[in-house]
This record gives C-alpha cells, sequence and structure tokens, in this order.
C-alpha cells in the first residue's frame, strides 16, 4: 500500500489556497512523498475533514495530514472565532489521535500579509505546513508504529 500525505485546503480565497498547495507541494515533491489533495469550503471544515477522514477505510494509507487556508480578520469577531476554533480543532486530532498535522492555516489581518506568507517565493507557509507533518509523521513512525 502507497503511503501518502493528504493535503486539505480551504478554498474560500481560490489564490491563496492554491499557492499554500503549491508551496506544500513542492515540499513533498523534494521529499518523494505522494499526496492527495481534498479542497472544503473554509478553515472550520478542515479539522471535521480530518478527522471524518482519519476514521474511514482511506486512513490506513494516510501518514500525515496537511491543513492549509487563511482566515482575514474583518470587521466582526467571526475572525476569532474561525481562528481559535480550527486550531484548536487540528491540536484535539494531533494530541488525543496521533495525527501528523502540519497547520498552514494563515490568520492575518490584510490581503497582503496573506498572499506573503502564502508565496512560494515569499515566506512559503505551504510548503512550512508540509515540513511540519513529515516531521510528525516520523516521529510517530519511529516511536509509536
Amino acid at each position: 500500500m502507497i503511503k501518502k500525505v493528504l493535503i486539505i485546503d480551504a478554498n474560500y480565497y481560490k489564490d491563496l489556497a492554491n499557492e499554500l498547495v503549491r508551496g506544500a507541494v513542492n515540499e513533498l515533491d523534494k521529499m518523494g512523498v505522494a499526496y492527495e489533495r481534498l479542497s472544503v469550503p473554509g478553515a472550520l471544515e478542515i479539522p471535521s475533514a480530518i478527522s471524518l477522514i482519519s476514521k474511514g477505510k482511506m486512513n490506513s494509507s494516510v501518514i500525515g495530514y496537511i491543513a492549509l487556508g487563511c482566515v482575514i480578520r474583518g470587521e466582526t469577531s467571526h475572525y476569532d472565532i474561525v481562528c481559535g476554533e480550527s486550531a484548536r480543532g487540528l491540536s484535539i486530532l494531533g494530541l488525543d489521535r496521533g495525527l501528523a498535522i502540519g497547520n498552514g492555516i494563515l490568520t492575518v489581518n490584510t490581503w497582503k500579509q496573506a498572499w506573503a506568507r502564502a508565496s512560494v517565493a515569499d515566506k512559503n507557509k505551504g510548503g512550512d505546513a508540509a515540513t511540519a507533518c513529515l516531521s510528525l509523521a516520523a516521529i510517530k513512525q519511529r516511536y509509536l508504529e
């Protein structure tokens, strides 16, 4: 069975999601790791999608998850809820279920900040999330499997 990483991106901001995924894929390709991409509507859906998938038959072929998306501050407290709850959901999955998750959900004030962090040519947070996922997957393989 081929082991792979599952990239789950929130496509609310499609351009940002695509750039984050590009950074993650570049890193996975460098490491020779197979991957599959799944898009969900927003950042809040990412932990739920990972939870559902990790309980299913595909779980045995997945070594880790890369969560990618962006939350840009608006005029309401919705920003705080989405940022906090998506991060909390991913943390619970990592801590309680032992899943290897690289968190690349950007939480920013402006589009300019978001693009700087997503851009492969700049901060490349998609690549960073892939590196984090692979690091945790290696720890899991070494100490738990």
